[in-house]
């Protein structure tokens, strides 16, 4: 997805994990998206360079859909879809 359709998204579930070390925002997402029904779209805000791997290798490995991260002064975000 472009940027702008990233922006664009409805996101059901926000993660806020900015200021928390790898593997801290991976882990809050595990624990949020117990909250997520099957094709909600959750969004997870980051400061740790390392969540741009652990999301997308994460999203694979359950099988959700990984749709892809904005970064902006240091913050990413990323969007996913249970």
């Amino acid at each position: 997805m472009t940027t702008e359709e990233l922006k664009a998204l409805s996101v059901d579930k926000l993660v806020d994990a900015r200021g928390t070390a790898c593997p801290g925002p991976l882990l809050a997402a595990k624990k949020a998206v117990a909250d997520v029904q099957a094709g909600q779209v959750m969004e997870i805000i980051s400061s740790d360079e390392g969540t741009k791997s652990d999301i997308p290798k994460w999203c694979k490995k359950m099988g959700y859909e990984y749709f892809g991260d904005i970064e902006e002064d240091g913050i990413i975000r990323l969007f996913l879809k249970k």
